[in-house]
């Protein structure tokens, strides 16, 4: 083996001693997104922060030029956020030495303070041009874009964040000023391309690839571009992989016809996305001869591979989450997938909201306030971050898998504007709504929603059972926020969800759910003639 690595060596210093001139110069981009506080390989020993530092380390050896780009929402979806509050994130997205850094919507969950305190000691380039913080604890910190000279290229590169609205929690972007994505990115692509001359323009954006509300993607964002070359995508958990033939398109034509390569990497960081560029012919190459591919990251690593200094630093950390996800306190019955839209999880989180609403009426009533009857549960599917297997359930799961401050609330809202939720709902396929629901559409639209085995009235009054943030028109479901607020819960919903499930194995009850789909399309009768 010393031999032939010897010969290796000798041949390249020849190689390069005859002919500098040929060697080609590659830059290579390495590309997350949407890890969400996934510190630790899957049950299926699928992603680890200490794994892809692993590839990192490894391309970074094998290459000259490498950069390294998260599309943000780092945070959110493990016990290590819900504990410790990103003091184990940031500090080790530091010590993987990432090149930009962007926000995604996550980022925000803890408030601008939280967010300011962790990213005054983020390394590499913090960038958002389409986001004024000037009246922020966030001033001053983020640039809109950033120029890397490489082997005589100049790669310039902006991000791009999503319309806050309805979509994080007002209280938490307090300041924030949101320019349209859009006229920002050609503005800013124009200025890179032509005042600065620069060779790349790769745009990093937190907006998503598919289209579920009225906000821009990154398909409507290369239509409409004429100066992006790159798109490295987030926020929709989008794999987009050119090998895979059941994948959404990785090239969109801009607006003059060339194409744009747009990446995205799925979610929890199970694979690294890897995008090769011939820099000596990036003048002549269109993006289509870019070389995309993904990495994926699994535990094939042996421990002597993986960074030390990071593994000691997590391991503090990770005693206290092992303790809380060996304590088993239920058992499932069958899987529940967390990924879907609709079927047995939502279902059992929509019956759950329902009955917690119907006692914190019962309870009012008995206290003297009068509160109708409540008509319906609806949550939303986003707020359920981990699947459930079939069998033994731990302490750790259940707080992993509803990890958002929440609280439960009871609104009084018309008719109208619930067929409005469910109508957005639908477009996105689907959302929790209680047992007593039943969504009818065809062509695309809600046609009915029944309630109680009665069709809804648009101009009735119902009481619904859901949480603050679906109270307040979030998720893109603006018409919720125009109910009244009948009552809010003090306690967090974790710690009912935790009551909940308590009481339910006290019982000797396994948690069980419907599958059934909520959202139907409409029955046609045919005639028989």
């Amino acid at each position: 083996m010393k031999m032939i690595k010897r010969v290796g060596l000798l041949l390249g210093t020849a190689l390069l001693a005859v002919a500098p001139a040929v060697m080609a110069r590659n830059l290579v981009i390495l590309h997350s997104n949407d890890t969400h506080s996934q510190i630790d390989p899957d049950a299926s020993g699928r992603g680890g922060i200490l794994q892809r530092k692993a590839i990192v380390d490894s391309v970074r050896g094998a290459e000259k030029n490498v950069l390294l780009i998260d599309a943000g929402d780092m945070v959110q979806g493990s016990l290590y956020f819900k504990f410790f509050k990103g003091d184990v994130e940031y500090p080790l997205f530091n010590m993987m030495d990432y090149d930009v850094r962007i926000l995604g919507n996550h980022e925000f969950d803890n408030g601008l303070d939280e967010l300011a305190r962790h990213y005054k000691d983020v390394k590499g380039a913090r960038l958002s041009a389409n986001y004024d913080f000037s009246n922020t604890p966030l001033k001053g910190m983020f640039d809109p874009y950033v120029i890397r000279e490489i082997d005589g290229k100049k790669i310039g590169i902006l991000a791009l964040n999503v319309d806050p609205e309805s979509l994080i929690s007002q209280q938490n972007y307090k300041g924030l000023v949101f320019k349209d994505i859009i006229k920002t990115a050609n503005e800013t692509a124009a200025l890179l391309k032509k005042k600065k001359k620069c060779d790349l323009v790769i745009a990093v954006t937190h907006i998503g690839y598919e289209k579920e509300s009225d906000k821009t993607t990154d398909v409507e964002l290369a239509q409409a571009s004429r100066d992006i070359d790159i798109i490295i995508g987030g926020h929709s958990h989008t794999t987009l992989n050119p090998d895979d033939p059941k994948s959404l398109p990785v090239f969109v034509n801009n607006a003059v016809g060339r194409p744009v390569l747009i990446t995205q990497t799925g979610k929890y960081g199970k694979v690294l996305g890897k995008i090769e560029i011939d820099l000596d012919n990036l003048k002549k190459s269109a993006p289509e001869k870019f070389t995309y591919s993904l990495i994926p990251i699994t535990d094939r690593f042996a421990p002597e591979q993986l960074d030390a200094g990071m593994a000691a630093f997590i391991a503090p950390f990770r005693e206290k989450v092992d303790s809380v996800n060996s304590r088993v306190i239920a058992y499932s019955m069958a899987p529940m997938s967390g990924d879907a839209r609709v079927g047995a999880y939502p279902n059992w989180l929509a019956d759950y909201a329902l009955k917690t609403g119907r006692q914190a009426a019962d309870s009012l009533r008995n206290a003297g306030v009068s509160v109708p009857p409540v008509d319906m549960g609806f949550m939303n599917v986003g707020g359920i971050r981990q699947s459930m297997p079939q069998g033994p359930v731990t302490e750790g799961l259940i707080l992993a898998t509803f990890p958002f401050i929440n609280h439960m609330a009871l609104i009084k809202v018309k008719g109208r504007d619930i067929i409005d939720a469910l109508q957005v709902a639908l477009v996105k396929g689907g959302e929790c709504v209680s047992e007593n629901v039943r969504v009818l559409y065809d062509d695309g639209k809600v046609a009915d929603v029944v309630i109680n085995d009665e069709s809804i009235d648009p101009d009735k009054d119902y009481v619904v059972s859901t949480i603050d943030y679906i109270a307040e028109g979030n998720d893109d479901m603006r018409s919720w926020a125009n109910g009244s607020r009948i009552w809010t819960d003090d306690e967090e919903m974790i710690v009912k969800v935790m009551r909940y499930v308590n009481e339910t194995s006290a019982k000797g009850l396994p948690i069980s759910a419907d599958p059934s789909p909520r959202f139907l399309p409409i029955f046609k009768m045919q005639n028989s003639d």
